[in-house]
């Protein structure tokens, strides 16, 4: 009598368990993927933002000059120090803050008003939006240059020659209006980028519903304010969160312009920081100084996203 041999298979695979393995399957594809194309950015930005952050704290509780080797523990004596004997620290914090609001408030109009102007059937349109954005291609540093000559021999020969009072007033050696000349610069350079921000809200904006309001009688202001400015406000969003942040870390204009005088009248605290650690070689003081202008930059964008986050909200 022939026995036939026996095959020995493993436990017969439901249909559950075979949807279980593919999707464990899924999951870890899925993973590799993600990991693949997320994964370089996130060690650039841990090892470029997160780890310079950390080292900067440390720095900040020490008297490191930015040269020794010896690195000094000294605690909370730098911050003591910002806060009971540094005036001229607190002066540029005053003037940065003071130029954020001007520079905020102007270069978003302008680049509003660019926008409403753009955003019309204009022939010459497309011309137009390169050479309002044009300004924020050139450098800080050129562009500051450029417009030291322009306040300094330039506004004096229109002066001399049209005895207008406007051109020979002296744009950078006074302080109140090296202050404005400061802003218009800074104006004129990122208005055309505030431009195309706010050009692709308005085109996104449904005229049916301009063209409703019209036939019911709404006058343009009306159009503007009850119907324009609502839909667009996650453009006023960005914007000023854009425009706060750059006024705020203002540098190269600063000293390009005026260098901070006179007097560190128009000394910004980005300049104010820069001195210390590099001039002064007091990079754990300047180290110190630059984490509370961080975390003052942050209380300030924080507030002003959650403010117009808010007001999207309730349009």
């Amino acid at each position: 009598m022939r026995v036939e041999p026996t095959i020995k298979t493993g436990p017969v695979k439901t249909q559950a368990q075979i949807k279980a393995v593919s999707k464990k399957r899924f999951k870890y594809r899925s993973l590799l993927t993600y990991a693949a194309f997320v994964g370089p950015a996130l060690l650039f930005f841990l090892v470029i933002q997160i780890l310079p952050f950390l080292m900067g704290v440390y720095y900040s509780f020490t008297s490191w000059n930015g040269v020794s080797s010896v690195v000094e523990w000294v605690g909370f004596d730098n911050y003591k120090q910002i806060f009971t004997d540094d005036q001229t620290f607190f002066n540029s914090f005053v003037f940065t803050t003071k130029f954020m609001f001007a520079a905020v408030i102007i270069s978003n109009l302008i680049g509003f008003g660019f926008a409403l102007l753009l955003n019309a059937a204009l022939k010459t349109r497309n011309i137009l939006r390169t050479v309002f954005f044009i300004p924020n291609v050139i450098g800080g540093l050129l562009l500051g240059f450029i417009w030291q000559f322009i306040f300094v021999k330039g506004f004096a020969s229109v002066g001399n020659m049209t005895d207008i009072s406007f051109f020979k007033m002296p744009w950078l050696g006074d302080e109140k209006t090296a202050f404005w000349g400061i802003v218009i610069v800074f104006a004129w350079q990122i208005s055309g980028y505030m431009m195309v921000i706010y050009v692709a809200a308005l085109q996104g904006v449904d005229t049916s519903l301009l063209e409703a309001a019209r036939m019911d009688g709404a006058s343009n202001w009306t159009l503007l304010t009850k119907i324009i400015v609502p839909l667009i406000l996650p453009a006023f969003t960005i914007c000023f969160f854009l425009t706060i942040s750059m006024a705020f870390k203002i540098f190269d204009l600063n000293i390009s312009l005026t260098g901070g005088g006179p007097f560190n009248s128009t000394q910004s605290v980005a300049i104010n920081i820069y001195q210390e650690a590099f001039q002064n070689n007091r990079y754990g003081l300047g180290t110190a100084k630059s984490i509370l202008f961080f975390v003052v930059v942050a209380i300030f964008t924080t507030f002003q996203v959650m403010l117009t986050k808010k007001k999207e909200v309730e349009a």
